[in-house]
């Protein structure tokens, strides 16, 4: 039977059909590659469609005198909170907050401003994540930051700010005026080459007061002399570089404290940066040594600081004790917490000994 006209008919299409499909088998790649080169293609020609279009439009707004009477804030009351909805909260409005919101702008019983003040400080605001999680561990920071202590002069060890000429210490939101704030970088030949995007600075007047730069390690803290600064500030720098390194400046920071003197600084969590990165890895190419808590704040005993407070910035602690760490509660955790160990960042708030 198989060798009949119809079985022989039969096999010869088979082959065929085997043949043909695997031609076009191996031909799908190409195919794929040619459709995906398409697909590139026509997702490049609409973003730049796109940005010409934003282009376009900014460029008409700069033109348009009536720009600022146009601002949203402007708007008819229930046009305005249907805005800020999205732009606050990330969500669409609900019916119930947009009739009490248009009411109370009706009454008078509160402005714009108003209402975007009622969303910057509700308590859903607070549960809204950063899109980007760096975004909310650099909140946490700006939130220690408000947490120093008054000093007339400062002494910040690696302060530099890339976009801020007056330096993290002030971009960061320090609240109090001083006298001086020195800051102490390396020059920009020997930074890394992710830090050199900042322009020279020497010496600024700020709101807060005189900032100056100094030019060097901040291990050698020689120049400086006895007791001569109210408050040091290591602001996530005393990671880059070494234990032995670090062992050298903590001994100069204890020297140039005045008795009674501040010592501030924070710094990753191992605990929490193996879980991020891996055992093999630290989390910024320029990063010498990541310390845990128990280490660091053993370090700070014995270089003769009294530890205060210790804290914890972004806390983690779902990721650390799963070993599997999550970028969302990373994003969402933002702040200061108790629970240094289980914090993406170490900081403390030291005293040398009156």
């Amino acid at each position: 039977m198989g060798s009949g006209p119809t079985g022989g008919a039969g096999s010869e299409g088979h082959t065929r059909f085997c043949e043909t499909a695997a031609m076009r088998s191996a031909d799908l790649p190409k195919r794929r590659s040619a459709r995906g080169a398409v697909g590139s293609a026509v997702r490049r020609a609409r973003l730049a469609i796109r940005r010409r279009w934003l282009q376009g439009r900014g460029f008409l707004a700069r033109l348009d005198p009536g720009l600022r009477r146009r601002d949203i804030r402007r708007s008819a009351p229930e046009r305005f909170v249907r805005a800020a909805y999205p732009i606050m909260l990330r969500r669409r409005a609900d019916p119930d907050g947009v009739r009490n919101y248009v009411e109370h702008l009706e009454r008078g019983r509160l402005t714009p401003d108003g209402v975007l003040d009622e969303m910057l400080t509700s308590m859903e605001l607070r549960a809204v994540p950063f899109v980007n999680p760096l975004r909310a561990l650099h909140q946490s920071r700006c939130d220690f930051v408000r947490m120093l202590p008054r000093g007339a002069r400062i002494l910040d060890l690696g302060g530099t700010d890339q976009e801020h000429p007056e330096g993290a210490l002030v971009s960061m939101g320090y609240p109090y005026r001083f006298d001086e704030l020195v800051i102490v970088d390396l020059p920009h030949d020997d930074r890394h080459e992710i830090y050199t995007r900042s322009e020279r600075a020497d010496r600024l007047t700020t709101p807060l007061g005189l900032v100056r730069y100094e030019y060097h390690s901040m291990v050698d803290l020689d120049r400086y002399a006895n007791d001569a600064f109210d408050l040091v500030v290591s602001g996530e720098s005393i990671e880059h570089i070494s234990e032995a390194g670090a062992d050298v400046m903590l001994e100069g920071v204890l020297r140039v404290l005045r008795p009674g003197g501040w010592f501030c600084l924070d710094t990753p969590n191992r605990r929490a940066t193996v879980v991020h990165v891996g055992a093999d890895r630290l989390t910024n190419p320029d990063h010498e040594l990541e310390y845990t808590h128990a280490q660091l704040a053993t370090k700070l005993a014995l270089a003769g600081f009294d530890v205060v407070d210790a804290f914890g910035l972004s806390y983690v602690g779902d990721s650390i004790r799963s070993g599997v760490f999550s970028e969302a509660e990373f994003a969402r955790n933002h702040g200061v917490f108790h629970a240094i160990d289980d914090c993406y960042l170490l900081a403390y708030l030291c005293r040398k000994p009156a």
